[in-house]
Formats: C-alpha cells, structure tokens, sequence
C-alpha cells in the first residue's frame, strides 16, 4: 500500500468531512478546478501563496553541462529550465516539528 497522498484521497476526505452534503462528483470538480487554477498560475510565471501552507515559487535553472555516467567522455547540455520550488509556510513548519521523524524512514533502507 502506498504511503502517498492521491487526489481521490483529497476529494474523499472533503466528502467525508462535509457529512456528504455534497456529491462526490461536485467536491471532484471543484478540487480538479482548484489544482487548474494553481496550475495555470505558474505556467503564466506567477508564484502562488496559500497562506498557512506556503509558496510554490518559479526557479529558473541555468543552462549547465552535465556528464553522462555510462559515458563519462561525453558532455550533454542540459538546457535552461524552469522548476517549481516549494516553501512552506509558518504554520506547516511548525506542524512540520511535531513530525515523528522514525515513521519516515524508508523501509528499504
């Protein structure tokens, strides 16, 4: 089972946390408009604050030459690109050191 928190998982939680006085169909919608406007906000270049939560900000990555592992010999250019970058908010730090660190650690390790 994963560990992961998934939209459907979202859209349940509100639906079970409003007493279903909405249709799940109608708390989807509204959750996938939600993740479209946060979304097309930063393909317009814009960063986006959710107060309490935090910062999803544009970070432009300059253009670098990398190396490739299983040929070392040659070099690849890797292009200018634009990467989202997270900060989180007051609140979600402070939640965030409560956090039992023992519960994250990988089973695979």
């Amino acid at each position: 089972m994963s560990n992961n928190l998934t939209k459907r998982d979202i859209v349940l939680k509100i639906y079970e946390d409003t007493r279903n006085d909405f249709p799940q169909k109608d708390v989807k919608e509204v959750v996938q408009q939600t993740l479209d406007v946060i979304a097309d906000a930063i393909c317009e270049g814009r960063n986006v604050e959710l107060r309490n939560f935090g910062v999803f900000q544009i970070q432009v990555r300059k253009a670098r030459v990398g190396r490739n592992p299983n040929r070392p010999e040659t070099d690849v250019m890797i292009p200018t690109r634009a990467v989202i970058k997270f900060k989180a908010g007051k609140e979600m730090k402070e939640k965030l050191k409560g956090l039992d660190l023992n519960k994250l650690e990988d089973p695979a390790d």
